[in-house]
């Protein structure tokens, strides 16, 4: 499923139009996202949690010339599935 289906889903669903949907999934993403960067999780009880995951700089090799090379820590968006979804994932 891309955006387009997953507003014309939401619009369905809560007997919306497509351009209220499509404000509501923006904004809805807006928020996770710069909740997100500010550092906090996200919990959303019955579906899951996103959250930020830190991944330490760490050595890696470059597949063409063979050299080691440093891999820059970095962040990372994390989801972790909820007991109600992934229940339903594996019914």
């Amino acid at each position: 499923m891309n955006k387009t289906e997953l507003i014309e889903k939401i619009a369905a669903g809560a007997e919306l139009d497509k351009t209220k949907a499509k404000k509501a999934l923006e904004a809805t993403l807006d928020a996770i996202k710069n909740a997100l960067v500010e550092g906090d999780s996200v919990q959303l009880i019955g579906f899951g949690t996103f959250s930020v995951n830190e991944r330490p700089a760490r050595e890696g090799i470059n597949l063409h010339t063979k050299e080691k090379i440093t891999i820059a820590a970095k962040k990372v968006a994390k989801f972790k599935a909820g007991a109600a979804l992934a229940d339903a994932l594996n019914q």
